[in-house]
């Protein structure tokens, strides 16, 4: 086969898919508003999803994206589930039912089981009004009738992808109306890289006191000893609790060579004002920018809108041992 029609081939898979979306798009109206409020509304309880084949594997992807924006959530398999694994269904959970037919056997059970539990949601997604599923879910989003992106239109494509696209948008409709944001994200995503993006300043800081902190009337000698103690190569000033300056052990140098009398120096005569301030709970990786940005190694943290009132430090050698980049 030509590598010019085995492209084609390509496009025209992914064209058949993007039609296909495009109709899901237009059946997007009050069954929609109806899941969405449902699941949103669903406090006690949990998110159960089932499907069979290809629809069980998408079901799977809608219950780890719910549970990824704090919506309890877990896939359920219809054959265990009739042999034991109902039980795992409370009086307090919705469950997501998801087939294109809407009459898969493996699924009967958990219908039936539903039915009678009536503090149970049922909500079926499905593409046959005449089916089970249908008929006895109490919110039903019909899926539209699409083109398999296959020659027969049989094999599981296009439908399947449709699927995955309605759980998604359910997802982040919740999301948003939640405000489900970045801090929230991290909450449950500890490990692997996608913590690291996220770690914010507050992480990583020191604070207390590993903070070099001297009073503006401290002499040049004392805040030397300063900076050597608490090892960061940098010192703010303060005036009771409001941060007004800070030096580096390079300024000390230079101011070293510049005096006769460096060591008797108040420290506010030679200090820098107005530090450069981030905020505690800004991302690690925004710290890193705005040191590269000012060629700077460290900044002074504050909370909220009080900048002058530092609670923490972040030095860069904080964000290279946490391998942000």
């Amino acid at each position: 086969m030509k590598n010019k029609k085995v492209q084609l081939i390509a496009k025209n898979v992914i064209q058949d898919e993007i039609y296909a979306l495009k109709k899901i798009k237009s059946s997007i109206g009050n069954s929609f508003n109806q899941i969405v409020k449902t699941i949103l509304n669903c406090k006690n309880g949990k998110i159960i999803i089932s499907g069979v084949g290809k629809s069980g594997i998408i079901s799977k992807k809608w219950a780890a994206t719910f549970s990824s924006i704090g919506i309890p959530s877990f896939f359920l398999d219809a054959s265990n589930a009739s042999h034991g694994d109902m039980g795992q269904i409370t009086s307090n959970d919705i469950v997501i039912l998801i087939s294109l037919s809407g009459q898969s056997e493996e699924l009967k059970n958990i219908i039936q089981y539903t039915s009678r539990n009536k503090n149970i949601k049922l909500i079926g997604i499905t593409s046959k009004k005449e089916s089970i599923l249908y008929k006895n879910s109490d919110i039903k989003f019909l899926l539209p009738s699409v083109k398999e992106a296959d020659p027969v239109n049989i094999v599981p494509t296009s439908s399947t992808t449709i699927q995955l696209a309605l759980g998604d948008a359910i997802a982040i409709a919740c999301m948003r109306y939640n405000n489900f944001g970045k801090l929230d994200f991290k909450k449950f995503h500890p490990g692997g890289s996608l913590s690291v993006k996220l770690k914010t300043v507050s992480d990583i800081m020191f604070t207390g006191n590993k903070i070099p902190f001297v009073q503006e009337n401290t002499t040049m000698k004392d805040a030397l000893n300063v900076i050597t103690k608490k090892g960061l190569g940098v010192i703010l000033i303060k005036k009771r609790n409001i941060t007004t300056g800070i030096l580096t052990d390079g300024d000390l140098k230079r101011l070293n060579q510049k005096f006769e009398n460096f060591q008797k120096l108040k420290i506010k005569t030679v200090m820098k004002k107005n530090p450069v301030s981030i905020d505690k709970n800004a991302l690690a990786a925004q710290a890193l920018s705005i040191m590269n940005a000012k060629k700077i190694t460290s900044l002074c943290v504050h909370k909220g809108n009080q900048k002058n009132k530092t609670v923490g430090i972040i030095h860069i050698h904080n964000i290279l041992k946490a391998n942000i980049s």
